[in-house]
């Protein structure tokens, strides 16, 4: 059996979950997302759980709820990078012009406006971030990131897709949980990612908001479906 290496840190899971999570390598924790400002305390109490510190910092972008908690991790592990995407970097310094090929759709969600961190290494698709991949998945954001854990095919999209309200590629509205299809800023691209994402073929399905699942295939599939109908 392949080792499990992915742990979810979830925040008020049954009515607006938000989620980070903790990859485990074998000397240390990459930290996935950083969450909302109160998660400082919650991730720490995981990361002592499992028994390693935290060593990096990886971003999948650059939404409020997904680096709520950056500066305050930051300044407690100054030695771990922070990985973010070229493009996102812009969106994490509070910048939300576009540049000439995305003009037809403007920046959503909530971007941070106030974030002191600034990246310490600008990732792009096909790098290696020690056991993951890093996949370029835009649409929820111009540079969204994905990352597949080599190991085991573990998959963690951020808000490229949504379980909560059911599954769903980012864009697509689930009415008992609207927020991701809301900020999202281009459906088409986020379609298109997902669809992309399929080719390698995830064990594991780890999203930023809802519950995490196993064989997930099918299930993306449907979502893919359903979306390339409704874009139609």
């Amino acid at each position: 059996m392949k080792q499990q290496t992915v742990h979810q840190v979830s925040f008020f899971p049954r009515f607006f979950p938000v989620n980070c999570y903790l990859i485990e390598e074998e000397a240390g924790l990459t930290l996935i997302d950083a969450a909302m400002p109160f998660s400082t305390k919650k991730i720490l109490q995981v990361a002592a759980a499992i028994g390693k510190p935290i060593t990096r910092i990886v971003l999948t972008h650059a939404h409020g709820d997904h680096v709520g908690a950056l500066d305050e991790l930051k300044a407690l592990h100054p030695d771990a990078p922070v990985y973010i995407s070229d493009r996102d970097a812009r969106l994490l310094a509070g910048d939300r012009s576009l540049d000439a090929a995305e003009n037809d759709f403007p920046i959503r969600g909530g971007v941070p406006k106030h974030v002191k961190t600034k990246p310490d290494l600008l990732i792009k698709d096909g790098d290696q971030i020690g056991s993951l991949l890093a996949i370029a998945t835009p649409g929820h954001t111009p540079g969204s990131m994905s990352f597949l854990d080599t190991r085991n095919e573990a998959l963690i999209v951020g808000d490229a897709m949504q379980t909560k309200g059911g599954i769903a590629v980012s864009g697509q509205m689930k009415l008992t949980f609207p927020f991701p299809a809301l900020a999202t800023w281009n459906k088409y691209e986020a379609v298109k990612s997902v669809r992309r994402l399929l080719e390698f073929k995830p064990s594991q399905l780890a999203v930023g908001h809802g519950k995490m699942i196993d064989s997930p295939i099918k299930s993306m599939e449907t979502a893919i479906e359903k979306a390339e109908t409704k874009l139609a």
